[in-house]
């Protein structure tokens, strides 16, 4: 079974670990009510996807 020969610092360990962060969605602006939506996803305001209305939305 392999053991480290030395002990690794506690920077280094750090370092390694650093790598785990989360990455804000990429969205795209809707062409037909121009908010902000994800990319290939039908948008949840105005319920329009491809240049077509896919779901009806109800107004607030």
């Amino acid at each position: 079974m392999a053991v480290p020969k030395r002990k690794m610092s506690k920077s280094r360990r750090d370092r390694r670990r650093a790598n785990w962060k989360l990455t804000a969605p990429n969205l795209s602006e809707c062409p037909q009510c121009h908010e902000k939506k994800m990319p290939h996803r039908v948008c949840p305001d105005c319920g329009f996807y491809d240049g077509k209305q896919v779901i009806e939305v109800k107004a607030e």
